[in-house]
């Protein structure tokens, strides 16, 4: 009997890839492939099969496809290609065309492509993805699980920017909100947690890319990414909320290009920006506490501008009943919680500096003080929701 979901993420330039058991998580395989899509074969794949690490470059050409094909060769040689009985595919922006999960055919493709304008450092890469899931597993049904859908019940005061209208009507110029796969299995915990079928939680997905979510049940209400994942908070290497004149200033009085003001806006900003040294939140941590004060700066920003968010959110959601990190940042950084907790006393948090210090890895527990309102940190699981996903629409 065929047990596994072939769950894939696919970058501009990478593709990641687990086997997964949707019922118990099981995960017999897991890897990647990088340097895709450039020209000078240098393309290579990293996996592990239980105990067994698998690392060579790439036979075929050094693209999506090719991974995909050494892969395919890579479970043949260890008679597992005939285990899996669906690919699931992680995509960031589906507009408002979809709010579940569904089965590829030519017509979600080409919806996916035209959200390409909205997402375009993702759903490009995301199309290579599916093209190659279908060229090298030709009998395998392929499920799309979006990072918008989690958001598609949010109201309109929230959705919508303060824009003529017809910008919304005509151009689908709106709040999206990002990371919807790991609120959603965030949700899904919370009851384990709480003992409560429905709670009231504000959750912090922080890494490289981070925001923050009013979750009211089963669903979200608002979220601090918009259009695009580069609103809301400070980022890795993305600016988060800025005045949007600032794109007209440097085109106009500084002469910037309209292309480098991108660049700079996505992959030179955010803490990279702010110090100058790293978008790598420890190594910052790390010069900060030994005095290196554009260190300081860098995550004394993010910290300040994450607890302004917090509060946001606080105000979207009417009260809440337990805050949550989860993400890279948001489970392995004490300092980075501690900071912006510090800041949100005047809402009822307070921290446990002993439980905060626990840096325990992969555990779902508490950080909170007698007299605050929950705080937890709960690992996400996003490839195991895409596995589920997949196997119920398949079903």
């Amino acid at each position: 009997m065929k047990k596994y979901v072939l769950v894939i993420n696919c970058g501009s330039s990478s593709l990641k890839f687990a086997l997964i058991e949707p019922n118990s998580g099981a995960s017999p395989l897991k890897g990647n492939a990088e340097h895709l899509g450039f020209n000078d074969g240098k393309g290579t794949i990293s996996l592990a099969i239980g105990e067994e690490k698998i690392k060579r470059e790439l036979k075929e050409q050094s693209t999506h496809d090719g991974a995909l094909h050494e892969l395919v060769e890579i479970l043949k040689s260890h008679s597992m290609d005939g285990d899996i009985y669906a690919i699931g595919h992680r995509i960031v922006h589906g507009g408002e065309y979809f709010s579940d999960a569904v089965i590829v055919d030519d017509d979600v493709r080409e919806k996916i492509a035209e959200c390409s304008r909205l997402a375009p450092l993702h759903n490009p890469a995301h199309i290579l993805g599916i093209d190659a899931a279908r060229h090298n597993f030709p009998h395998l049904q392929n499920v799309v699980v979006f990072d918008t859908a989690f958001h598609q019940q949010i109201p309109e005061k929230a959705y919508l920017y303060a824009l003529p209208y017809r910008f919304y009507t005509d151009y689908h110029i709106r709040k999206y909100g990002f990371h919807g796969t790991s609120y959603r299995y965030i949700s899904t915990k919370l009851p384990e947690i709480t003992g409560n079928a429905h709670n009231k939680a504000i959750v912090c997905h922080l890494g490289n890319g981070g925001s923050v979510a009013a979750i009211d049940g089963d669903h979200s209400v608002d979220t601090t990414m918009g259009l695009t994942p580069l609103e809301g908070i400070v980022h890795g290497t993305r600016c988060g909320d800025i005045d949007p004149v600032i794109h007209d200033i440097l085109t106009n009085q500084f002469e910037i290009p309209a292309s480098e003001i991108s660049n700079l806006l996505w992959k030179q900003s955010g803490l990279l920006g702010l110090s100058g040294i790293s978008n790598h939140c420890g190594e910052l941590e790390e010069l900060s506490n030994n005095g290196n004060e554009a260190a300081k700066r860098a995550i004394e920003v993010y910290c300040y501008r994450l607890a302004k968010h917090i509060a946001g959110q606080f105000i979207a959601l009417g009260g809440c009943e337990i805050l949550v990190f989860t993400g890279g940042i948001g489970e392995k950084s004490r300092i980075i919680r501690r900071r912006t907790i510090e800041q949100l006393g005047i809402l009822g948090f307070y921290l446990d500096n002993d439980r905060n210090n626990d840096q325990t890895l992969g555990k779902t527990r508490s950080i909170h003080a007698q007299n605050s309102t929950p705080i937890w940190i709960i690992p996400t699981n996003e490839e195991l929701m895409i596995a589920r996903d997949t196997a119920r629409i398949c079903a």
